[in-house]
């Protein structure tokens, strides 16, 4: 196996991100820690498979700031709602993923493709 590319690696790191924060949102909103509930099991799936198919790849900013919301309105704002819990949150439980997130969401958007 090859060595991972930077973009690679950010994208890993992305995933990671919104992976940990649905997990914290479901712990606390839905079932207490065993897992992923069904509905945030689906979201993750759903922005998982997003992210990992991300027509900008290398210069990937954060979706917040993406010039391609490729995400159905419905979904994205799920993702908001669990953003918008968890993302304090990240700071003591995640607080390098949650420094380098922010640092992500100061990227310079790419135009749209």
């Amino acid at each position: 196996m090859g060595r991972e590319t930077p973009a690679e690696r950010r994208i890993r790191r992305e995933l990671k991100t919104v992976r940990v924060m649905i997990g914290l949102y479901c712990r606390d909103k839905h079932n207490g820690g065993a897992g992923l509930c069904k509905e945030c099991g689906a979201l993750w799936d759903y922005a998982s498979q997003r992210v990992e198919h991300c027509p900008f790849r290398a210069d990937k900013p954060t979706c917040l700031n993406c010039s391609a919301h490729c995400f159905q309105p419905a979904m994205r704002e799920q993702v908001r709602v669990v953003m918008r819990y968890a993302g304090p949150r990240m700071l003591w439980r995640h607080p390098v993923l949650a420094l380098l997130h922010s640092l992500d969401g100061r990227r310079k958007p790419k135009t749209k493709l």
